[in-house]
């Protein structure tokens, strides 16, 4: 198969589970009005199974239409652009952890879900005009970050001994 076409593929089915997991599986944060769920950690899956340029784009589409969904229209733009700079940052950094892989991989998620909580920190200080207000998220942010790390180096792992990510790669 061409392997452009195969990268698209990809990405779109990629862009499905980040939609569905974000929409379909929420923990509710009653205190914020969100909901922790497992959407990063399919970003984070895509970013180190099939390249940075798809995974980027599967990120930014796939969270901004669950956004769309589920009523969180306002949040579409930041979560484009913030979900993106998450599979950037966990692809460049995945990809530079040399001999160290398994702590390589920790550390990428763990950088990139702190793109996500700084980013959504700064959008919601712009909607909302004030740092104090824009802070209140930031705990459920942090919560929905360490399921994203756990959660996705376990399943990356899990994958890893499949050869499953052999064949996607």
């Amino acid at each position: 198969m061409n392997e452009k076409i195969r990268r698209t593929v990809l990405s779109a089915v990629f862009a499905a589970l980040i939609c569905v997991t974000t929409i379909m599986i929420q923990i509710p944060i009653y205190a914020t009005g969100g909901y922790v769920n497992l959407g990063d950690c399919f970003i984070i899956l895509a970013a180190w199974t099939i390249g940075t340029r798809s995974s980027v784009a599967a990120a930014a589409l796939g969270s901004a239409l669950a956004d769309i969904i589920a009523g969180y229209l306002v949040f579409a733009p930041g979560t484009f652009f913030i979900k993106g700079l998450v599979a950037l940052t966990a692809a460049l950094i995945a990809s530079h952890s040399g001999k160290h892989i398994f702590l390589g991989r920790a550390g990428a998620a763990i950088a990139a879900e702190a793109v996500m909580t700084g980013g959504y920190f700064l959008y919601e200080w712009f909607l909302l005009g004030s740092a104090e207000a824009a802070a209140a998220g930031t705990v459920g942010n942090l919560v929905q970050g360490a399921v994203a790390v756990v959660s996705s180096v376990v399943l990356y792992s899990a994958l890893e001994k499949t050869n499953f990510v052999k064949k996607l790669g």
